[in-house]
């Protein structure tokens, strides 16, 4: 039955980092808009920035951002150059009374750049834009590219959360995937971190990878959890390879089917449970002293295009090539492609090349997409005080999705609509029931499991 159950439930979905999600993004927001927005923003602004480098020095077969395989590093300091001009041009246009309560760098892997590059990307920043004082600095790491110079040099920016990706300890998954990476490489880096003052450590772990098992994954688990971090994302591997040519690398008849990855799942998040970590939302695990677990209980949990967060902020600056970037008035995406990224930012200081202009309807869908996600349900009476145009409409959606359920996934509570616990492995399958523009078919997406 509940193999059944999951087949049926498995059909592609949007991850729900945002909504509407990129494939809706068009050509028609573009420049003239995102500076418009930019100007606007003022001290009632809280500002959150995520910085990309679209760089690796090799490239992961399970990857499926933005970034590219380089050997050298004069095109990692070309890009920085754009960079930089990037974030000059950004900065003029933004009020310093706004001040930025996170910064986010992505990629890619950040950790490739050179110390001496680190420090002058976060003093670039520093100049242009006004940080708040305990404003929060995370950067993903490849533990195979950290050395002493590095940690310095993360140290000296502030870094207040490291984030360490690590998929699978197990040889062969590796191999599958071209991440080769020991746990003694992994554990360094944590330990080197936390000797430097880092608070806060999470790492990533992937289930459904090639040649992954039920106990190769329980011995990743118990890896991680031996290495204490604060929280634990746990990753459905997304096979997309119409959208990331390299990964026709893996061989997909070594992948687990969806029976299988739905079973990975649930053991690893018993396993993280069962280690004194709180589930979050649908992928992520936080020790109860986490800001990240604190938020999940009070309610105020929120997801953006790094996923699960705390981040309050009500604007997300995207700066790089590809970054994504949410105003107030909708969402900006620079060009992904470096060369022209970079030919932009010289001709017109900024490189946004589509995006979406929210309407009132969406952003009433956004807010309950968002809360089903985050909290497992929503609240009619929130629903309405915030968007009473929309909200009988959405109301009578729940309403007959609950009515209508015959697999147990969500009911109706006095003023809730909430996800009961067989229902919450699949809230992107019940957020997509109030998605008004997936019926238009744009975009493919990952099994939701």
């Amino acid at each position: 039955m509940q193999d059944a159950l999951v087949k049926r439930l498995s059909s592609p979905v949007p991850r729900y980092t945002s909504y509407p999600t990129a494939p809706h993004f068009d050509e028609s927001v573009g420049p003239q808009a995102y500076l418009q927005g930019l100007e606007a923003l003022g001290a009632a602004n809280r500002l959150s920035l995520y910085a990309h480098i679209p760089y690796c020095d090799r490239l992961c077969w399970f990857c499926a951002c933005h970034t590219k395989q380089t050997l050298r590093y004069e095109p990692v300091e070309a890009y920085l150059k754009g960079l930089h001009a990037e974030i000059a041009a950004i900065g003029s246009r933004v009020s310093r009374d706004a001040p930025v309560t996170a910064l986010h760098f992505g990629g890619g892997s950040p950790t490739l750049l050179r110390p001496d590059d680190m420090v002058a990307l976060k003093r670039c920043l520093d100049r242009h834009f006004a940080f708040s004082p305990d404003a929060e600095i995370a950067v993903e790491m490849d533990p195979n590219d950290l050395d002493e110079a590095r940690h310095d040099a993360l140290a000296a920016i502030g870094m207040t959360r490291a984030s360490l990706g690590i998929q699978d300890f197990d040889p062969r998954v590796q191999t599958a995937i071209n991440r080769i990476q020991t746990f003694e490489q992994t554990r360094g880096v944590a330990e080197a971190a936390r000797a430097r003052g880092v608070r806060s450590v999470n790492c990533d772990i992937l289930y459904g990878l090639p040649h992954q098992t039920m106990e190769t994954l329980a011995q990743t688990v118990r890896a991680v959890v031996s290495l204490a971090p604060d929280r634990v994302a746990l990753f459905g591997y997304a096979h997309v390879p119409w959208m990331k040519k390299h990964q026709t690398m893996i061989d997909e008849a070594a992948l687990p089917g969806v029976v299988e990855r739905f079973a990975q799942m649930a053991m690893a998040a018993e396993m993280l449970v069962a280690a004194g970590y709180e589930a979050v939302g649908i992928d992520h695990f936080a020790l109860p002293a986490d800001r990240l677990a604190v938020a999940a209980r009070e309610g105020t949990l929120r997801r953006n295009f790094q996923g699960y967060t705390d981040d309050r902020a009500d604007a997300l600056i995207g700066l790089g090539a590809s970054a994504i970037g949410q105003l107030p008035q909708g969402y900006f995406q620079n060009m992904p492609a470096t060369g022209e990224y970079l030919r932009r930012v010289e001709e017109e200081g900024v490189a946004v090349v589509r995006g979406y202009a929210l309407t009132e309807e969406d952003r009433a869908r956004a807010y309950v997409i968002e809360r089903v996600m985050c909290d497992f349900g929503f609240s009619f009476a929130d629903l309405a005080a915030r968007h009473p145009a929309f909200a009988p409409a959405i109301r009578a959606e729940a309403r007959s999705f609950a009515a209508s359920d015959r697999d147990g996934l969500g009911r109706i509570e006095g003023d809730r609509f909430i996800l009961t616990a067989a229902g919450r492995p699949f809230a992107r399958t019940v957020a997509a029931v109030f998605d008004a523009h997936l019926a238009s078919g744009r975009g493919r997406h990952s099994v939701a499991v």
